[in-house]
């Protein structure tokens, strides 16, 4: 196998450029399960961990190499609620949020805080230089995303008007160390509108719009309408049944952890 180590980005996309067939490394924890259940067997892989400005975030771009166990300190509320919830600690120290991205899982922790945030995905190849990705363009399917045979992951970039009242929350078999059966992001920002995002139970992260535009504006629902609301969320999931779950229990998560999100979000 050959192991390249390269020091920048620019670096990076033109190894990649030259062998599109490369896989990209930055925490291995998702890759390194694949290479050692045999799902995968790399010819090629491109270290990423020495390109420092992969490493660097703020308030409005974070990092593709930025860690989980960094982010637990972040700003953004529900970013560092969905990072504590990965895995164990060794796993949040190694971990980064753009290989959160590139996985493309749909159990992703970090995928309902993208979509509720409304961020794009910045990518950089050698060719042609760097784009940005709406978060809705960049997620194809499951474990499928935009992201070209050339391309390098570089950051995530948010706009300017990501809502402060943010909450996040997953449910799954135990309480630690689990993959998501269900997982969501609720924002709500001070001229009332809400934002709905799920992970677990659709291709790809998903927001429920219509059961935003239900309660959005709304500064004190009713019972009756956080019912609605719930039953609204678990209508818009479009889940499976799978060895975690069932399609049914999915749907009737979805709206009940939703409801319970906007409700912390309505008690800040």
């Amino acid at each position: 196998m050959e192991f390249s180590l390269p020091g920048s980005i620019e670096e990076a996309a033109a190894v990649k450029a030259a062998d599109p067939g490369a896989t990209l490394l930055a925490g291995g924890t998702d890759l390194m399960v694949e290479v050692n259940f045999g799902q995968v067997s790399p010819d090629h892989v491109i270290g990423l961990r020495r390109i420092d400005e992969l490493a660097q975030y703020g308030d409005r771009r974070i990092g593709a190499g930025v860690t989980w166990a960094r982010l637990e300190g972040s700003a953004h509320r529900a970013l560092a609620q969905a990072a504590r919830t990965v895995g164990s600690p060794q796993i949040r120290a190694a971990g980064t949020i753009g290989g959160n991205i590139g996985t493309s899982s749909p159990a992703g922790d970090g995928l309902p805080w993208l979509a509720a945030a409304e961020a794009e995905i910045e990518v950089f190849s050698a060719e042609s230089g760097t784009r940005l990705i709406p978060w809705v363009e960049f997620f194809t399917g499951v474990k499928k995303n935009a992201l070209r045979d050339d391309e390098v992951i570089v950051a995530v970039v948010l706009p300017d008007d990501v809502p402060n009242n943010q909450e996040f929350g997953k449910i799954g078999q135990r309480s630690a160390m689990v993959i998501s059966t269900v997982s969501a992001c609720v924002m709500r920002g001070d001229d009332g509108s809400v934002r709905v995002a799920l992970g677990s139970v659709a291709p790809t992260p998903l927001r429920a719009r219509k059961a935003e535009a239900l309660v959005s504006g709304d500064p004190a629902p009713s019972a009756a309408l956080l019912e609605e609301f719930a039953q609204t969320v678990s209508e818009e999931v479009q889940p499976i049944t799978d060895h975690r779950s069932t399609e049914a229990y999915r749907r009737h998560a979805s709206g009940v952890l939703a409801r319970r999100l906007l409700e912390r979000c309505l008690a800040q």
